[in-house]
């Protein structure tokens, strides 16, 4: 890249944005019923994604750059890191490939990155890259896609699905795009919450732990134990259940269920080693700040944050779940404008002081998601019901069925949408991907066996 490159670029130092360094996976299954020929064509995928990037997306063409303030993207009029399509083409049956799908089979279906850390050495990171599956029978195509979490979250992510998928499909249908705006016009670098500062309030964070050099890490670590997903299934009459009662008490229908997905891991954790009580039962709920700073969703950012709330495992055993609802509904209460500026220059301050310590090869502490702590209970809860998954439409219809990114952790749980479910009128069931570690039974879960439908190892 030359001085004289016209160049673009923006900082991802001034919210959460860098502290995730890592590629998130979704797989798409899409079923070929017809058995028509151009399913899913190749060029039409690459042509319509070459378009979105560099008309809509150019941050996604685009580098990471360490600096001395911070990390910046970076994106030039002339010089393009375009997102890598793969290919692969199976001779397996479309039961064999859905089966493959379901059981998150990343190494066959996803792309991977060499490499997801950004340091100051050049590295060509990809911010997003697809990996597309056709089958010899053509009886179906998976997506796999990859983003970088410190570009995108999963707001944005699925933003940008809905604008690429849009424009292929008008492609597939007119050929051109003369006359063809995308749905959603994003822009690019979270906005200056400063104005919410409040400097006579001072807040802990608990949300972020100091560690030394020697155990910090930017990939979430898989552990000792073998990890296994299960999935739960909460009905209908179930979703309307517990909207009942959580009108009764006060906290919406994502709190109650959070609280009861915590209380039913955190009473399996003792019963199986009765030795915990007195240790820590550490609940998190991932959530997008932006909602709570007025900032549009078509921000193409990741300002994830953590709300955490502790207790020793005895504390929640002997609770009542609408208890813990509350205990939730009041850590993500707490998540103000005023919270959310304080807690990004916490976070600016100390990861400058990181980059000068790296500059000057001085060992200092560094910081990392609370979460990532070990602990003898965590439930850290990240929920997609809201996101338009199953709008996903290249032309060729909606998918069949889409798995949220794999994540082989202790304690992690997904909230996700079924094909048919809408959030607002809850007329379809509902998913809850539940990582816990393989001995864990959860049928053994009066709370969590009641939405017990099947294992993927």
């Amino acid at each position: 890249m030359t001085a004289d490159t016209p160049e673009t670029r923006f900082s991802i130092s001034n919210n959460s944005s860098h502290l995730y360094q890592d590629h998130f996976s979704y797989i798409l299954e899409y079923k070929n019923g017809t058995q028509a020929d151009g399913f899913f064509d190749l060029e039409l995928l690459k042509k319509s994604l070459n378009i979105l990037v560099r008309k809509h997306y150019k941050p996604v063409a685009g580098w990471f750059q360490a600096r001395n303030n911070g990390i910046d993207v970076v994106y030039y009029s002339d010089k393009f890191n375009d997102p890598p399509i793969s290919t692969q083409t199976l001779d397996i049956n479309y039961e064999t490939l859905s089966r493959h799908v379901h059981d998150s089979n990343v190494e066959l279906l996803v792309p991977a990155a060499s490499s997801t850390e950004i340091t100051f050495e050049d590295n060509d990171i990809p911010m997003i890259m697809v990996k597309v599956t056709y089958l010899e029978s053509n009886e179906a195509v998976v997506l796999g896609i990859s983003y970088h979490h410190s570009l995108m979250d999963g707001t944005s992510f699925w933003t940008f699905m809905a604008n690429w998928s849009a424009l292929c499909k008008h492609l597939y249908e007119h050929g051109d795009t003369a006359e063809f705006g995308i749905p959603h016009s994003p822009t690019f670098e979270f906005p200056d919450i400063s104005h919410f500062h409040n400097p006579s309030k001072k807040f802990e964070h608990p949300e972020y732990i100091l560690v030394d050099p020697d155990q910090y890490h930017t990939k979430l670590q898989p552990g000792p134990e073998k990890i296994v997903e299960t999935i739960l299934e909460v009905s209908v009459e179930q979703q309307h259940s517990l909207r009942q009662q959580a009108r009764d008490i006060g906290v919406s229908f994502t709190e109650l269920l959070c609280a009861v997905m915590w209380k039913g891991i955190n009473g399996l954790r003792l019963d199986l080693d009765p030795e915990i009580g007195s240790g820590l039962s550490f609940y998190t709920c991932i959530l997008n700040s932006r909602t709570r700073t007025g900032v549009s969703n078509n921000v193409c950012a990741s300002p994830v944050i953590n709300t955490p709330c502790e207790r020793t495992v005895a504390e929640v055993a002997a609770l009542e779940v609408c208890d813990i609802a509350q205990l939730v509904h009041e850590a993500i209460g707490k998540c103000t404008g005023e919270y959310l500026s304080s807690s990004f220059r916490y976070l600016h301050k100390q990861f400058i002081q990181e980059l000068d310590n790296t500059r000057n090869s001085r060992v200092g502490k560094k910081l990392m998601c609370a979460f990532t702590c070990s602990a003898p209970v965590k439930c850290v809860i990240a929920s997609s019901r809201t996101f338009p998954i199953y709008s996903t439409d290249f032309g060729f219809g909606t998918p069949e069925y889409v798995h949220p990114p794999y994540l082989p952790y202790d304690g992690f749980v997904r909230i996700w949408p079924t094909p048919m479910y809408d959030a607002r009128s809850s007329n379809a069931p509902l998913h809850v991907y539940v990582s816990q570690p393989e001995h864990v039974d959860l049928s053994l879960s009066p709370l969590l066996a009641q939405f017990l439908k099947r294992n993927i190892d």
